[in-house]
């Protein structure tokens, strides 16, 4: 593989909302940017922070925008927390949408439970996140499948997403959350891990300037941040370091890649 832009990189990472897509439909240029790397047979990894969708459903929509992918070229948190939950033999309580419960399924009882907070969206409710927080009190694991403050809804507006329901449990509880998904430098290792090279070898591309970008070169790899979805003006300015590039758009992204 010849990226030009990059000469070292040996794979990438690639973000779905905002990048590829927004409220289910394809940003203008995304699909043959994709379909490119494809055809180049660059090794990609799609990496979401989503957690109101199972693994089975976002690879489901990739197909709807003309995209093959299977379950094992998509890494979500929620795959990251069975790993966790298996490997420890713990018992989820799901603070999640009840969507997301097929990813947790067939899970055999444990003997201590983990409290999973994600994405519940209008399931968010007192006595869900009461129950939770008493758990956390009596000693139950805490995990947060992501900790982002927002997302690009359908009507184009940001919303609420499942960092402020983590955040508000760890104040009430004392405990802080072991988070799962971007931007924990673990969530990326495992990518780059799958795909077979260094982190410093890969490069991750998304919209979302601190779980994406930020998240992705603190665990050694290089971050393109591109200007759709949920960025907004300056906001690579607030990072510990500038992401190696910034792009208008995915399609300038792969273009500056590939030279």
């Amino acid at each position: 593989m010849d990226l030009a832009g990059l000469p070292s990189i040996k794979a990438l990472l690639l973000d779905i909302d905002g990048v590829i897509c927004v409220g289910g439909r394809a940003l203008p240029g995304s699909i043959d940017a994709v379909r490119r790397l494809g055809a180049l047979r660059i090794p990609l990894k799609f990496v979401t922070n989503t957690t109101r969708r199972p693994r089975r459903r976002i690879v489901e929509d990739l197909a709807l925008l003309g995209l093959a992918a299977s379950q094992a070229d998509v890494l979500t948190p929620s795959a990251m927390a069975r790993d966790f939950l298996t490997s420890r033999k713990l018992a989820p309580f799901l603070v999640t949408h009840p969507d997301l419960r097929e990813d947790f399924a067939g899970l055999e009882p444990g003997a201590a439970e983990a409290v999973v907070v994600g994405d519940a969206g209008e399931f968010f409710t007192y006595d869900l996140l009461n129950e939770a927080y008493r758990k956390l009190v009596h000693g139950a694991d805490f995990l947060a499948l992501a900790k982002n403050r927002n997302f690009l809804d359908r009507d184009h507006e940001l919303s609420l997403d499942a960092g402020p329901f983590a955040a508000a449990l760890e104040f009430a509880s004392g405990r802080t959350a072991t988070v799962l998904g971007k931007p924990a430098s673990a969530f990326f290792l495992r990518a780059v891990e799958d795909l077979g090279c260094a982190p410093s070898e890969a490069v991750m591309i998304g919209d979302d300037a601190e779980a994406d970008v930020g998240g992705a070169m603190a665990a050694g790899l290089k971050g393109v941040l591109v200007r759709t979805g949920k960025y907004r003006t300056g906001q690579e300015d607030l990072l510990a370091a500038r992401p190696t590039f910034v792009a208008d758009n995915l399609e300038a992204a792969v273009e500056w890649l590939l030279g």
